[in-house]
């Protein structure tokens, strides 16, 4: 045959994160390379899909969702997020968080659009602007606390950008972006015209006080902000793919016009249990989940620690980036399965997250596990030192 795959799939790797959980699986380890909460649906999400099913909420939804998620969303980004958001006309549910960022894209972006990334990013952040042919100009963070500068954003910019990216909490750094940095982008926003693309995905997440704001929120930025959410982490339901979209009115159809081509609709029984879970569960069971990480956090933050992994402690979120650069290897993928074979713990290489050599030092840990597996990976990881 002389027909061949598209020009776009080149630009396209596999995940890493994918492809270390295959590794992981050969070997029957403990995969911390996956985002994947297992720590179990909470009791209102799986009752509320089990009474849709019953009271037949089994077929297309429209384009923006179920109104019942949309209210309960509505109610808790005004509540919450200080983003008061109109039900009808400003909310679109999506496959997933990346669902909602692809379709967001697809909408709002034309091929050889310069969109701002700040590494360490999230691989599909990357891939899905790739895929779309949007040109990703990259801000580097500085650790330990993931800072940027003006002039760093400034050097970024061209008069071809039309949108940055932000992720806070974010995967993989932990990273929470501060008032005073919301500011800073804020401003920036403003003066170039760009589009804000805001994944808050990890926002309960959150440790040492630290409070999550919604870049959404900023007067500046609420018309230009396009706020993407999930409760796939938030209420283990990763599989389910339910997300969302948060948007001024005026960019709302065409983005939902983008989610019914490419997804027609969420699943519309996994929609009410979403809805039941935000309606019923109170903030006990939220900050319970800070409560929850900060523990975790701090186990395999010491474990790294004793077995000469530097970590860079998380902000928020449920992942920690660490410092391998003693392992053997050259880079963080032979780093990453170095530790692997050795102690039967997979990770993902800091490389994932880069787009050039700034992560081959790194690797990166979730520590979303049950209290078992973690006390197991835990232990593995001292068979690592050298």
């Amino acid at each position: 045959m002389t027909n061949k795959c598209s020009s776009r799939t080149e630009r396209i790797t596999q995940s890493e994160i994918r492809a270390m959980t295959l590794a992981c699986q050969k070997v029957k380890g403990i995969n911390m390379a996956q985002g994947v909460c297992n720590l179990g649906v909470p009791d209102p999400v799986a009752r509320g899909v089990t009474r849709a099913i019953a009271d037949g909420y089994n077929s297309y939804t429209k384009y923006s969702g179920l109104p019942e998620l949309r209210i309960a969303l509505a109610q808790k980004m005004g509540a919450n997020n200080q983003l008061p958001t109109d039900p009808e006309q400003e909310i679109v549910i999506s496959a997933g968080a990346t669902g909602a960022f692809y379709s967001a894209c697809l909408a709002l972006l034309e091929p050889g659009d310069e969109v701002i990334l700040f590494e360490p990013y999230y691989g599909y952040h990357l891939n899905m602007l790739l895929s779309l042919e949007l040109v990703p100009k990259f801000v580097p963070l500085q650790p330990p606390d993931w800072t940027f500068t003006q002039a760093q954003i400034d050097a970024a910019v061209s008069p071809r950008t039309r949108a940055i990216v932000v992720c806070t909490p974010g995967n993989p750094s932990g990273k929470v972006y501060s008032q005073d940095e919301l500011r800073l982008l804020e401003a920036f926003a403003v003066r170039h015209d760009l589009f804000v693309l805001s994944d808050e995905t990890y926002e309960y997440f959150l440790y040492d006080g630290r409070r999550h704001i919604s870049p959404g929120s900023l007067p500046g930025l609420r018309e230009r902000t396009i706020t993407i959410g999930s409760y796939s982490k938030t209420y283990s339901i990763t599989g389910w793919r339910i997300g969302y979209s948060v948007q001024d009115r005026r960019w709302t159809e065409a983005i939902g016009y983008m989610n019914d081509l490419i997804y027609v609709c969420a699943p519309a029984p996994l929609q009410i249990g979403v809805a039941a879970g935000i309606t019923e569960l109170g903030s006990d069971f939220y900050n319970g989940l800070s409560v929850e990480f900060l523990a975790k956090r701090q186990q395999i933050c010491e474990a790294l620690e004793r077995a000469g992994l530097r970590p860079y402690v998380p902000q928020g979120a449920y992942y920690v980036l660490a410092d391998v650069s003693h392992l053997p290897g050259q880079t963080s993928k032979e780093r990453a399965m170095y530790l692997l074979e050795k102690t039967g713990v997979a990770t993902v290489p800091g490389s994932a997250f880069y787009s050039g050599c700034g992560g081959e030092h790194l690797v990166r840990f979730c520590f979303a596990k049950e209290a078992a597996e973690l006390d197991a990976a835990c232990a593995r990881l001292g068979d690592c030192r050298t």
